[in-house]
């Protein structure tokens, strides 16, 4: 698969840091390959104007993140935009959806423009307008004629959003305006207060003849604006991700049941068709769908999210309402090595040395001591094996009388730079990182 020495060096540069990257994931994507089909017909099932809503679930470490921003990215290849947002109590409340929008309009992002895409969207949507009326039979040196025949126009595609946000048509109405008068102030204020953002000066709003701010149920008026204005600008739908949002178990009850209750409204109104265009994902832990302190609090959203899940995960429907993660095998992770080390060696300056010094036996073997290390959990593995991978590649590349036989695998040592999740995962197992997995490891004070 080729890849722009750019995308490789975004790729690198994140995985040394031990993050995801945002783009190239097709080249990571260990494993998806039995969701592929699926997703790409859910996709096109938006992108002719209806929705989707699918829920992820795995452990800590079975690449739910991974998987939502690979989804993301497909949907990009199938010109949709895509907004990622990670559910917190404190700075994105599920129970407040003007929160949500307002991330939404933070976070979304196309396959030409990173985030906030919102302004370029609502741009181009005017440009498009503005063609239309021209192709109509509006002089296009009647200035005014083309305002009068453009409001027009929006009031005619925004017609069914202004019968429950009319607020949203007439702001973009005042930004146009405000555009065209050259008035920069007025015009991003009004940008702003469209995206949800609170505290817009009262004489903005004004501007546009607009009140107040946006509330829990304007925002989802303002969500099927914002649908309406990507479909007319040319694109196939939004992808909106909600990550981990088993953090709702951690929440205060009160805040716990509205957070559910939210999220089955929004499942409510997916299913009843109010948001063409949409595709809604959400990630959690098992224990979020399957405890008490999660979806089966509420059994009204328990009974959407109901999917029967067989002993081999083979057999896993991924048409289901949820898709199952399992997590990576020593073979998924020995094959996500060698596809990183192909990569690496690619763009390297001393490419060949990184490939003949890295080979697939190293990679093995270097899977092998990493996950040792982490209490014989693979799952918990990715992220710490491709971090520390990349930088022994980059030793090899950077000191030529470097042996990552002897400097990477001969000493075993407690691994460093660990979060608190994977922490938590090892001790689960009752296993300490970097402890002898073997008796004869154990150094006796004789």
């Amino acid at each position: 698969m080729a890849v722009s020495p750019r995308r490789r060096q975004e790729i690198v540069d994140a995985l040394r840091r031990g993050t995801v990257p945002q783009r190239g994931l097709d080249v990571m994507a260990v494993g998806l390959d039995r969701f592929g089909a699926t997703i790409k017909a859910e996709l096109q099932v938006v992108a002719n104007s209806g929705a989707q809503f699918k829920a992820v679930r795995g452990e800590y470490g079975s690449g739910k993140t991974f998987f939502a921003r690979w989804l993301s990215e497909t949907a990009k290849t199938q010109e949709f935009a895509t907004a990622e947002i990670q559910i917190s109590e404190t700075e994105t409340p599920l129970h407040k959806l003007e929160t949500v929008y307002r991330r939404i309009i933070e976070s979304i992002s196309t396959a030409s423009a990173r985030p906030s895409a919102f302004k370029e969207i609502i741009d181009n949507w005017f440009f498009n307008l503005q063609g239309d009326v021209v192709e109509a039979g509006v002089d296009a040196s009647d200035r005014d004629a083309v305002a009068a025949a453009t409001d027009d126009l929006i009031a005619k595609r925004l017609a069914n959003v202004s019968k429950t946000a009319p607020a949203f048509a007439a702001a973009l109405r005042g930004y146009r305006v405000a555009v065209e008068r050259g008035e920069g102030a007025e015009a991003e204020g009004l940008l702003a207060w469209l995206g949800g953002q609170p505290h817009v000066a009262s004489s903005l709003r004004r501007y546009a003849g607009v009140k107040g701010e946006l509330d829990h149920f304007g925002a989802l008026g303002f969500l099927q604006g914002l649908l309406t204005v990507l479909r007319d600008s040319g694109y196939s739908g939004l992808v909106v991700i909600l990550d981990e949002v088993e953090t709702l178990q951690r929440v205060r009850s009160d805040v716990r049941e509205k957070s559910l209750n939210s999220l089955r409204q929004l499942l409510d109104e997916v299913d009843a068709g109010r948001f063409p265009g949409l595709y809604l994902l959400i990630t959690g832990t098992p224990a979020f769908y399957d405890g008490q302190q999660g979806v089966q609090r509420l059994p009204p959203l328990a009974q959407r999210l109901e999917t029967k899940f067989e002993t081999n995960a083979r057999y896993d429907n991924p048409r289901a309402p949820q898709l199952r993660l399992t997590g990576f095998t020593h073979e998924s992770l020995h094959e996500l090595g060698v596809r990183i080390r192909d990569l690496y060696a690619d763009g390297a300056e001393n490419g060949g040395r990184v490939a003949l010094t890295i080979d697939n036996d190293f990679i093995t073997d270097f899977a092998a001591k990493i996950a040792g290390q982490l209490g014989g959990k693979v799952g918990v593995a990715p992220r710490v094996f491709l971090r520390q991978l990349v930088d022994v590649m980059d030793k090899v590349d950077l000191h030529a009388d470097f042996d990552p036989r002897r400097e990477a695998l001969g000493e075993v040592g407690a691994l460093v730079g660990l979060t608190e999740e994977e922490t938590a995962a090892i001790r689960r197992g009752d296993v300490r990182a970097g402890a002898p997995t073997n008796v004869d490891d154990i150094d006796l004070p004789l």
